[in-house]
């Protein structure tokens, strides 16, 4: 092998000015601020303060909020905008962000979300907002933090780990690929899957997380359609009733017991339709049936249906005996409309999809642990709970600056947030000043320098 000509002939010094890192980051700095968000946050806990702050705690809360969605897994990390302040300006120390969140109790903390909820309503307003004309999916599902060490709330989990079993909703927003994060709660690790009271819990801040343009409205028949998605943890009575008074339609996995599988038998041949993707496409090896008519759902709200898919495995599959008799998978599902009144225009095929679409909160569950999610930092549980909100705020920003800045550029509004980063977050620039002027100058030979620079231009005419 012949090495290089190139290696070790590069002169390296210490010696550049003005040249920064992470300029991309700026971007959702700004986005905090347009939104209200900072001011928000500001008079949720300016009251904890006896004087006049130094570092005002809207501002901490969201350069945390920045700092997660750049890279960030502990309060420590801010350091990667506090060590450019010729670009982000004073950003406050580790021991200030810790207080912050000290001071953080359970009625600062519904003012937080408040907080999230008027900036996702100004975000909305200046070009973020999906299509009200149609029907609007949360996605809940828990998932496993582990801890490495003594934390309130913190225990054995169903796993046989050590952490917490966070329970979260997210708003499907297809058009970027990704969600917007409606709420969370931090939970105990030993908490259950199918705790009715935690899931009406998350979906009740989750319909207050939204505009009033996007709630459901009791008793009119033209107003916004919502639906919520869950796995079979999801399925309570409880839940269903609750979702049913809300006016909210539901969808949730269904366990197969010996009642489905005796329904599932007494199926005609003919009962089974072939099953289809998104675009309407024929799913190969999957069909879907009702067994509605077989089951008794006199505790389940009224119109609710229960759909089954049956299709070929995959490699590694893991299957039931019942399924093993004719060697294909079964699924089932329940849902019913907002309304008992109300009956679905859509097909059983297409009801199967969209209860199949559920399977992308997962993707943002794995987003969120790429940004924040992956460690809850703090010993007690209320400062666990305003990370938490700081982990949504982020979600929220990288999606609002997709829809508001990048919505013409598929490369950036698809990717998720590791890419993100890489393209957008960490993109280099150097800082000059003259004529009274401060210059981000973006690396012109980066490939989406013109993107973030046009970005960052519809963002301040969304907001002007």
């Amino acid at each position: 092998m012949k090495r290089s000509g190139r290696l070790g002939k590069v002169k390296v010094t210490a010696d550049g000015e003005g040249v920064v890192s992470h300029a991309g980051a700026e971007l959702l700095r700004e986005m905090a601020g347009f939104t209200g968000l900072i001011d928000a946050w500001d008079r949720a806990l300016i009251s904890t303060y006896k004087a006049m702050p130094i570092h005002f705690p809207g501002t901490v809360l969201a350069d945390l909020a920045v700092a997660i969605a750049d890279g960030a897994d502990s309060i420590s990390d801010l350091k990667s905008l506090r060590d450019q302040p010729v670009l982000f300006g004073p950003v406050a120390s580790t021991s200030t962000a810790w207080r912050v969140l000290d001071r953080v109790s359970d009625a600062h903390l519904s003012k937080l979300r408040a907080g999230r909820a008027t900036a996702r309503a100004a975000a909305w307003e200046a070009g973020a907002a999906p299509d009200l004309s149609r029907e609007l999916c949360l996605d809940i599902d828990a998932t496993i933090v582990i801890a490495h060490s003594e934390k309130e709330l913190a225990s054995p989990t169903w796993k046989h780990t050590f952490g917490f079993h966070p329970l979260l909703c997210f708003l499907d927003r297809t058009e970027i690929s990704s969600g917007e994060g409606l709420a969370g709660i931090v939970r105990e690790g030993r908490a259950g899957s199918n705790t009715t009271a935690d899931h009406i819990c998350v979906l009740t801040m989750a319909l207050a997380a939204l505009p009033e343009a996007a709630r459901p409205k009791k008793g009119d028949p033209d107003g916004p359609r919502l639906l919520v998605r869950a796995d079979a943890a999801g399925a309570t009575h409880g839940f269903a009733a609750f979702c049913r008074g809300e006016e909210v339609a539901f969808s949730f996995g269904f366990a197969i017991d010996e009642n489905v599988r005796k329904a599932i038998v007494s199926l005609e041949k003919n009962a089974w339709v072939e099953a289809v993707e998104e675009d309407d496409a024929v799913r190969e090896g999957a069909w879907v049936a009702e067994i509605t008519d077989g089951l008794d759902l006199s505790a389940w709200p009224e119109g609710s249906r229960v759909i089954v898919r049956k299709e070929r495995p995959h490699p590694g599959a893991q299957l039931s005996l019942f399924d093993e008799i004719e060697g294909l998978r079964h699924t089932a599902f329940i849902c019913a409309e907002r309304t008992a009144g109300d009956t679905s225009d859509l097909s059983l095929a297409r009801l199967e999809v969209r209860h199949r679409a559920h399977a992308r909160v997962e993707d943002r569950i794995r987003q969120a642990k790429a940004a924040g999610l992956r460690n809850l930092p703090c010993k007690l549980a209320p400062e666990n709970h305003a990370w938490l909100e700081c982990v949504l705020a982020a979600f929220d920003l990288v999606a609002w600056s997709k829809l508001i800045c990048f919505s013409d550029e598929p490369a950036l509004t698809h990717c998720e947030i590791a890419a993100f980063r890489y393209r957008v977050l960490h993109m280099a620039a150097r800082i000059t000043r003259g004529g009274r002027v401060v210059r981000l100058r973006l690396d012109r030979t980066w490939a989406w320098s013109k993107q973030l620079a046009l970005g960052f231009t519809r963002l301040r005419a969304a907001f002007a």
